[in-house]
């Protein structure tokens, strides 16, 4: 049975409070995991049946529960020479649907689904219990095997946490309220993610026609201009207004979707990281660069 996750509101910054648990933000997708009566279905944030993807948790090549239960977590791949946790390699393993791929996939790419929270056990719903109730049923349980497992948390030192977060170049740090209770209907500053954003300053080279969009460029290993993105986020209507009037005499052609401009017009954006592909992972525009 899929359930809605629970959304989180975003932070400005790192903050350190006694009402809050801090947890590693892990950089993979999310996933709802449903047992009932013994067959497994597997779910992503937006009800998309993922079941055949991961054999590791599904069922097919492991134990399960010995009950009915609906877990909230995290797929994640960690590459195994770095020990860092790899979003593309999550990506090609979700994005996978052929049985033969998959099984090859099992053995270079396998993943782990980081548990955070429990949903229903036992055909009780718990999700109008306190979290840390909830966190203590989870904590109790027998995982089925290693491709499985729950995250830490810590009481009220968020700071602190963010900053290991940082040193380790991790995605960010979510923090939540002991008493919150799971909720579907919206985002909720009862969770809050602090992304540990990283920045890059790139050149802006054109527009898209239907709907909001920038074009990023930086210079490659020999000076010219290489694409970098698309900027979808983060300017005012200021900014915006700004961009298209400097950039009306800077135009070098177009196509269906993009009017191209000369790139000359810097901005700096913040980003999760920066793809294998050299492309900008999630930019968000924060400034024009004088």
């Amino acid at each position: 049975m899929f359930i809605s996750p629970m959304l989180l509101q975003t932070a400005p910054r790192p903050f350190s409070h006694s009402d809050f648990i801090y947890e590693p933000k892990v950089d993979g997708h999310r996933l709802i995991y449903s047992q009932q009566a013994g067959k497994v279905r597997l779910y992503t944030r937006h009800n998309n049946d993922c079941t055949r993807q991961y054999p590791e948790i599904n069922g097919s090549t492991s134990a399960l529960f010995p009950h009915d239960i609906t877990l909230d977590g995290e797929i994640a791949c960690v590459d195994p020479v770095t020990g860092a946790v790899d979003i593309e390699a999550v990506t090609s393993r979700l994005n996978t649907k052929r049985a033969d791929k998959i099984r090859r996939l099992m053995e270079r790419l396998p993943v782990t689904y980081v548990v955070f929270d429990i949903l229903r056990y036992k055909s009780e719903d718990l999700r109008k219990r306190p979290l840390m109730e909830r966190k203590a049923i989870l904590a109790s349980l027998a995982l089925p095997n290693v491709h499985f497992g729950v995250i830490p948390y810590v009481e009220g030192v968020g700071e602190a946490l963010f900053a290991q977060m940082q040193a380790r170049a991790m995605e960010g740090v979510v923090a939540k309220r002991k008493d919150s209770v799971y909720e579907t209907d919206r985002r909720s500053a009862q969770w809050q993610k602090i992304i540990n954003w990283s920045y890059a300053d790139v050149y802006l080279s054109g527009y898209k026609k239907s709907e909001f969009g920038w074009l990023a460029a930086v210079p490659d290993n020999r000076g010219k201009m290489r694409p970098a993105g698309v900027i979808e986020y983060g300017p005012s209507p200021e900014h915006k207004k700004a961009f298209y009037n400097v950039v009306k005499p800077l135009v070098t052609g177009e196509d269906r979707d993009y009017v191209y401009v000369e790139p000359r017009v810097c901005a700096r954006v913040k980003m999760r990281n920066w793809t294998r592909a050299g492309m900008l992972r999630s930019p968000v525009f924060t400034e024009f660069i004088v």
